[in-house]
């Protein structure tokens, strides 16, 4: 198993918009292709963030997922929506030590 972090840096109160596009329209149809482990925002630190985590069993399969989901036509009509409200965006690949409880 492994899991996709995603990050993404909003611009200045773009918070609640992001997690309420998410919650409607995004996350039902990226959930259609990926498995989402967790979602959260912060609230202390560095503010404007919302972060989650996928998880996928190998990285051909992550790869598989990802290109389904760029295909998708629902999902490609809510980009420019996304990119709105994003400053930046980190992604990272996640591979659990052998005593993580997330395997």
């Amino acid at each position: 198993m492994i899991y996709e972090l995603r990050t993404y840096t909003l611009k200045p109160g773009a918070v609640p918009e992001f997690l309420e596009l998410f919650d409607k329209e995004v996350g039902p149809i990226m959930s259609k292709y990926q498995n989402l482990v967790g979602y959260w925002y912060t609230e202390i630190g560095e503010l404007n963030q919302v972060v989650h985590l996928w998880a996928s069993e190998d990285l051909t399969q992550r790869a598989e997922q990802r290109e389904k989901l760029a295909r998708d036509p629902d999902l490609v009509k809510l980009l420019p929506k996304i990119s709105a409200m994003q400053v930046h965006l980190e992604n990272k690949i996640l591979v659990p030590a052998s005593f993580s409880p997330l395997k």
